[in-house]
């Protein structure tokens, strides 16, 4: 089916910070497609998702520290995913681990994740998940359970299968998340990973040693009492998606279920946390 986007080019100062912080604001408001320049940032909303309001309440452009301006067109029609995969880059998030495309050569490294390089949030590149994969990386999780909950592309369900978890439930919202998922979980082998289209709700009756939760500050307070009340006791809840100036709030909520802090990551303006389930 042909697609009709609304390309914004946003020009951003300081570039790269602001730009960061700028595709993670408009990944929540439904912006599924975006591309680095150098001197910002151009982002694809599909057109009839397009409202007057939707960028008013961008935080970021009442941020005192960042400059942006942008302009807007309409583009039409074109293959969309070419012009993603030509400007996706493998990147190596230590030195057992590497995201790649099909189309890149493999490194042999001990965790080579692949994933197609369609319009969804979750290829590596971005600090959150960069972080989060850490955070499994550092882990053991032979013989676990795992959520994955706003899985985008299904990368932190697919490490999670490669680090030895036996059975994995990847759950997105967005049924392109939920079909990227299925298809990366394919390209990977995975034989552990059942992917869900929908919200929390349809895992509540699961239990859980790990969860794995990159999405953003206001769905992670709204629903931590229910990773907590999913965790096994001595479970681990690895969040991310949010400021390093969320940590507070979040924290303060976290200790409120009585979840204790294992390690806590900032890069970037970025953060994640890991937190037991004592």
């Amino acid at each position: 089916m042909s697609i009709t986007y609304r390309l914004f080019s946003f020009k951003v100062n300081p570039v790269k910070i602001g730009s960061e912080i700028l595709v993670a604001e408009l990944s929540e408001r439904g912006f599924d497609g975006f591309e680095e320049t150098s001197v910002g940032v151009d982002a694809y909303l599909v057109d009839n998702k397009w409202k007057t309001n939707l960028l008013s309440n961008l935080r970021i452009l009442s941020n005192s520290n960042f400059e942006i301006e942008y302009s807007s067109k309409i583009i039409y029609p074109k293959n969309w995913n070419k012009i993603w995969e030509s400007n996706f880059k493998p990147i190596l998030i230590n030195k057992d681990c590497i995201v790649r495309a099909d189309f890149h050569p493999p490194l042999n490294l001990k965790y080579e994740i692949i994933i197609t390089p369609k319009m969804s949030f979750g290829t590596g590149h971005h600090e959150t998940t960069s972080m989060v994969m850490n955070h499994v990386l550092d882990l053991n999780l032979e013989g676990l359970k795992v959520l994955d909950m706003g899985c985008g592309t299904g990368i932190l369900g697919i490490l999670s299968e490669k680090k030895g978890a036996y059975s994995i439930d990847a759950v997105d919202i967005d049924r392109w998340c939920y079909e990227s998922t299925l298809e990366n979980s394919h390209l990977n082998d995975c034989k552990f990973i059942k992917a869900f289209c929908g919200d929390i709700n349809l895992i509540k009756e699961s239990k859980y040693d790990i969860i794995l939760a990159n999405i953003n500050k206001n769905i992670i307070m709204n629903d931590i009492s229910i990773y907590n009340d999913l965790l096994n006791t001595g479970g681990q809840l690895i969040i991310s998606g949010f400021y390093d100036s969320d940590i507070i709030d979040i924290d303060k909520e976290a200790k409120s279920l009585k979840l204790e802090l294992v390690f806590q990551k900032v890069k970037n303006l970025w953060a994640s946390i890991h937190y037991i389930k004592s």
